[in-house]
């Protein structure tokens, strides 16, 4: 009861218009106060010293500042274009370009809105002079900026890993392979759409010469080059993830100034930026594990669990629930706040119906990525309806309804397949 009261107060404060930080901390202490009265709170000081202090956290914002040197740099640009004259060929032409360089960009940034942001700017005053159709561009972008979350590396993957004492290794290995088969369901859907209606994306008539497809691969190859010393470091065992983001972050640096796109202004507002995002990112994790810690205390995993095993309820049962209760949140939280409520709380019940851990990380950032696809409050909607003055939210929301649609059915398949997320990690780490 004491669990559902806390819930009842986050909802209430949440729908009275407070920040989720706020509201999380006000429902985490009215929580310590049923559990153990005003004695509960002598506890807070060692919760807070054990949550700032993570070597694990310390990657959150190197990844930050790598994906705004990127975007403040300009050099998102330059990506797209690297990657514009592989694709325009295919069905569905530029569209791919999208989904292309999101996932490209994703394995540099660790975040969805920074992907979408760096796309989108790009890609729709681009596709707009072509006459692509524009609610089928500003879906592709929104698809491809949720894998931001789930291709590594990923801030979302290190926020789980703290709060299930999981490798952050293995996680980023099980999301590679999910990751690029999600990007390719995209794709395949689009080439699909186009095929049954041409006029939605224009065919293209250009035909890349062999110097033109060179030139656009040296402009992706420092990316790749990047995104391979960042990731095989840490799937070799050479780095941790906060080493490898210390040295992707000094790459992102070097590749701003071979581009001559390298200032000081550059530095400082991106230095500020990070301070922002990652103080937003670290504030939530610090609430949150207050929320946490009263969990445990409670016992209200172990009860979850025995609720289980008294209806039977089966593991595919579970996972489905699961799946409604993040889509129902979604609505109006972000996923950051989800993880760090809800996966505390059901992770006892995990265990105890065998579900491994590494791939339930995965599939959580997957719930994430419908979260930030959901409205009213989905926040990839609004990061690429502000990309362009002329694009309506009303756009985004209804080019993204199928995108979404593909990523209910992903889910379905991980849930048949779970060596999709496992295969990897399981070769490459052990």
């Amino acid at each position: 009861m004491d669990i559902f009261l806390a819930f009842g107060m986050l909802v209430l404060l949440i729908a009275i218009g407070m920040w989720v930080h706020f509201a999380v901390a006000g429902a985490a202490l009215f929580y310590i106060w049923l559990v153990k009265g005003f004695a509960g709170f002598n506890a807070i000081g060692i919760v807070s010293w054990g949550s700032a202090n993570s070597f694990t956290l310390a990657a959150i914002p190197l990844f930050v500042l790598m994906a705004e040197i990127l975007l403040g740099s300009g050099l998102s640009a330059r990506l797209y274009n690297g990657v514009a004259p592989f694709m325009r060929r295919l069905p569905g032409g530029l569209l791919h370009t999208n989904i292309a360089g999101s996932g490209i960009f994703a394995a540099i940034s660790g975040g969805s809105a920074p992907t979408a942001a760096a796309m989108s700017t790009v890609a729709i005053p681009e596709l707009a002079k072509r006459g692509y159709d524009r609610r089928l561009v500003v879906g592709s972008l929104a698809a491809g900026g949720t894998l931001g979350i789930l291709i590594p590396p990923s801030i979302t993957m290190i926020i789980y890993a703290t709060f299930t004492d999981t490798s952050i290794a293995r996680l980023f290995a099980a999301g590679l392979i999910p990751g690029i088969l999600l990007a390719l369901c995209y794709m395949a859907y689009i080439m699909i759409r186009v095929s049954l209606r041409p006029e939605l994306a224009p065919k293209s008539t250009e035909k890349a010469s062999a110097g033109q497809l060179v030139a656009a691969l040296f402009d992706i190859l420092p990316f790749l080059l990047l995104i391979t010393i960042v990731l095989g470091s840490i799937y070799g065992g050479y780095a941790t993830p906060t080493e490898a983001g210390a040295v992707g972050t000094l790459g992102v640096i070097l590749i701003a100034a071979i581009y001559r796109r390298l200032t000081l202004r550059l530095v400082t507002d991106a230095l500020t930026r990070t301070v922002i995002m990652s103080g937003n990112i670290l504030f939530i994790v610090f609430v949150s594990m207050i929320f946490a810690y009263v969990t445990a205390l409670s016992g209200a995993g172990e009860g979850l669990v025995a609720m289980l095993q008294e209806a039977n309820i089966s593991r595919t049962s579970f996972l489905l629930i699961v799946v409604v209760i993040f889509a129902i949140l979604g609505c109006f939280m972000e996923g950051l706040g989800m993880i760090a409520i809800i996966v505390p709380v059901i992770f006892p019940a995990l265990v105890a119906l065998d579900v491994d851990p590494i791939w339930f990380g995965v599939f959580v950032v997957i719930l994430v990525e419908l979260g930030q696809l959901t409205p009213p409050l989905g926040i990839i909607l609004f990061v690429v309806k502000s990309a362009a003055d002329d694009v309506k939210i009303q756009d985004v929301v209804r080019g993204t309804m199928p995108f979404f649609g593909i990523i209910l059915l992903f889910l379905l398949l991980m849930m048949a397949f779970p060596q999709i997320a496992l295969f990897l990690p399981s070769v490459t780490i052990g």
